[in-house]
């Protein structure tokens, strides 16, 4: 009898054969919640109420380093983002690069969420401009009263504000106090065209450019996360779930490269293909541990710097002794 289990994630095309059946995890009849990242993790993070789900790499190791998740991971990693697009400041507010931000008050949904973990290392890596160096601002996008999903404790020199309670971050952008806002998701004053609203990098795609081809890094955002309780019971389960959303992403990937009838509403699909495996290789979005080590070892010594982890997680630590290597003929 199969395993009947709830999976909440992102609609992904990564995802979608998983979805429609095309591709099946062996062992499994899965019950799919196609959500957002937001309702997945709060609601994952606070009251564990998916069998299988995404996660937010960085509250996933706060939780795990303190040794209180309720989930084991899976190297499978949903969401990849360079967050280059991840800067939005005032442009009247005497920022022209990078280190113009020194001094600045920067509005953050949430301190710890991985964008923005992967932001700071690179405005201090490559521009100078450390965490304390900046007043961080903490409130919802658009809806008041956002709180963080997960208790921190951070260096003193970290300095902190909530947002007044009927107050948020687009709304401070817009009306100039705040100098700028640093998220996954682009404030809504931005994408309504505000005229002293832009990103900070007037051409990401060749900032982020340069920064992978100087450090070999495709910033990861979530993992796959596998209830302990469920892994302990069943311990072939979160190998089936990698074999299966690796068949998953093969099948997408080879759907997008199928340029004959273009499947995604974009132009351009066929050069931005081309151009993404030139830079970065044939496998452009690995899953697997050790395909993925440099970033991860990069990112968990990053997150124990800031103080958000209290010890230093090694990538194994991360995930599901099972996958840790696989099978080959």
């Amino acid at each position: 009898m199969p395993l009947q289990l709830s999976i909440a994630v992102g609609d992904y095309d990564r995802v979608r054969p998983l979805v429609d059946g095309s591709v099946r995890i062996d062992g499994v009849d899965p019950v799919f919640m196609l959500l957002e990242p937001e309702e997945i993790f709060f609601r994952a993070f606070r009251h564990a109420d998916f069998d299988v789900c995404e996660l937010s790499m960085s509250s996933f190791i706060v939780k795990t380093a303190t040794d209180d998740c309720p989930y084991v991971g899976v190297p499978v990693f949903p969401s990849r983002a360079f967050r280059h697009t991840s800067i939005y400041i005032r442009t009247d507010h005497g920022i022209a690069r990078p280190e113009d931000l020194t001094g600045k008050r920067i509005g953050v949904p949430e301190y710890q969420v991985t964008a923005n973990v992967w932001t700071r290392l690179m405005l201090e890596e490559e521009h100078g401009v450390k965490p304390s160096d900046v007043t961080w601002v903490r409130g919802g996008y658009d809806h008041p009263g956002r709180i963080e999903k997960i208790a921190l404790r951070l260096p003193p020199d970290v300095r902190i504000e909530d947002a007044p309670a009927d107050a948020t971050i687009s709304g401070m952008l817009a009306n100039g106090e705040i100098d700028a806002v640093i998220g996954p998701r682009a404030p809504s004053c931005f994408e309504r065209g505000h005229p002293n609203v832009a990103w900070l990098y007037a051409d990401p795609t060749a900032a982020a450019t340069a920064w992978y081809r100087k450090t070999h890094i495709f910033p990861i955002m979530h993992i796959l996360g596998v209830r302990k309780t469920l892994a302990e019971q069943h311990p072939w389960l979160p190998m089936a779930l990698l074999k299966a959303f690796e068949q998953a992403k093969a099948r997408a990937l080879a759907k997008l490269g199928d340029c004959s009838a273009t499947k995604v509403t974009l132009p351009f699909v066929e050069e931005q293909l081309h151009a993404a495996r030139g830079l970065m290789g044939e496998d452009f979005w690995p899953y697997g541990l050790d395909a993925n080590r440099h970033v991860l070892n990069v990112f968990l010594r990053r997150h124990h710097a800031e103080g958000l982890s209290p010890r230093v997680l090694q990538p194994e630590d991360m995930f599901h002794h099972s996958t840790h290597e696989s099978h080959r003929i």
